[in-house]
């Protein structure tokens, strides 16, 4: 096995510093159209069940698959020059910005569907970057350091959660809604300028022929070639079901406990961030020493488990430090488990078509967070929160599960 000081020695590559800068702007969209969303919602009196109903504007996380293969296999003129992945992010960042400052000057009380359309324009401006930025992440790094660069991708994109969570909850205590979701939006400008001065990966020379075969049907069919390809499709689908269920329930439940903005932003924004930053990290490096298999298997208990101080919270009232122990527990398990189910999900891509099998790999993971997690407020509704809670920690099971069979069944990613 790698020694641990030699596994974190990796994290020295200045290319790491590139995956940061795109992380924490991947990331940054992410809960302003999530639980940042809700207080918002919440704040203009909507129901928890039509909080849980707006989870479906990021179905377009879901379904970037449908438009990945032109953005992975067609220059664009004017700007194409600068490369396909600079200049593909560049104008998804342009759009992104634009539908932020078009969604916050919406009322979803009085027009709640121009809210969601708006809503579902920044999902789909911030999947289609995530197209770019993965693709470009996976282009740019060995098999041997895709653990490490994912464990940093993901640790930026942890802290433009910060900026968009914590940091637009203390905001809104001194500014309007609106001032808060257009400076989120206008600091676009710094990742796009980051875009402008980082190097185009190198260039996959891939076969020419009939566009729809080789850039649709050629990822497909390669994909389908490997053993297991059901169940790894479901595993993916289901590895992460515990946690998504969850997120999407925990502003209202904060709310109803009696806590503060000021103190949910402090612990479950900042110390909460900062906790899934320390795991993701340490994900990375356990990825590097045990190899992935081993790692999703204990990332994946952890992750189960970490959603139980959540139903004790729900005992306890406004309790800081069950309400400390809960959000740290849970963002600790939830960042070693994103870098080494990215990594997983990284193994499985081939060069040749990454952009477009990834943004697939990533689309199903994203499918059931957006759609049953659509339904976490009807069953909050229908449960006391001791109850949703433990449920929610018993969606960890199928995941590991299918995991197992992976490991028994089929060739599955060791170290290299």
């Amino acid at each position: 096995m790698t020694p641990w000081k030699a596994a974190l020695t990796v994290y020295k590559n200045p290319k790491m510093l590139t995956m940061l800068i795109l992380g924490f702007f991947s990331g940054l969209p992410l809960l302003l159209i999530f639980s940042t969303l809700s207080f918002w919602l919440t704040d203009c009196n909507i129901s928890k069940t039509a909080i849980g109903a707006f989870a479906l504007v990021r179905l377009p996380y879901s379904f970037k698959f449908l438009w990945a293969p032109y953005v992975d296999r067609i220059d664009l003129p004017v700007i194409g020059h600068l490369g396909r992945r600079r200049s593909w992010a560049l104008v998804f960042q342009t759009g992104l910005m634009l539908s932020l400052l078009a969604l916050i000057r919406t009322n979803p009380a009085e027009t709640p569907l121009l809210t969601a359309g708006f809503a579902v324009a920044v999902a789909f401006f911030s999947a289609s970057q995530d197209i770019v930025f993965d693709a470009f992440r996976i282009e740019s790094f060995s098999t041997n350091d895709q653990g490490a660069a994912s464990a940093t991708f993901v640790t930026g994109y942890r802290i433009g959660m910060l900026a968009s969570g914590a940091g637009a909850l203390y905001m809104s205590v001194y500014l309007s809604w609106t001032a808060v979701y257009t400076l989120l939006a206008v600091s676009g400008l710094i990742g796009m300028a980051t875009i402008l001065f980082v190097k185009e990966p190198l260039k996959i020379t891939r076969p020419r022929g009939h566009f729809f075969k080789e850039a649709v049907i050629a990822p497909i069919k390669d994909f389908l070639s490997r053993d297991g390809w059901f169940l790894i499709l479901l595993f993916i689908m289901l590895y992460k079901l515990c946690e998504t269920t969850l997120g999407t329930m925990t502003a209202p439940f904060y709310t109803e406990l009696g806590f503060s903005r000021a103190q949910i932003a402090t612990v479950a924004k900042i110390y909460g961030v900062l906790a899934t930053i320390v795991g993701g990290i340490a994900g990375g490096a356990l990825v590097v020493r045990f190899g992935i298999m081993k790692s999703l298997v204990v990332c994946g208990i952890l992750q189960g488990l970490s959603n139980l101080p959540f139903a004790y919270l729900a005992t306890q009232g406004d309790s800081m430090l069950w309400l400390s122990i809960s959000v740290i527990s849970d963002n600790m398990a939830s960042g070693m488990a994103t870098s080494a189910f990215v990594a997983y999900m990284s193994f499985l891509c081939n060069t040749a078509y990454t952009a477009t099998q990834y943004a697939l790999l990533s689309s199903i993971m994203a499918l059931p967070r957006d759609l049953l997690s659509s339904g976490s407020g009807w069953l909050a509704d229908r449960m006391s929160w001791p109850t949703f809670f433990i449920t929610t920690s018993l969606f960890s099971l199928p995941g590991l599960f299918l995991l197992f069979l992976l490991h028994r069944k089929f060739r599955t990613p060791e170290k290299q």
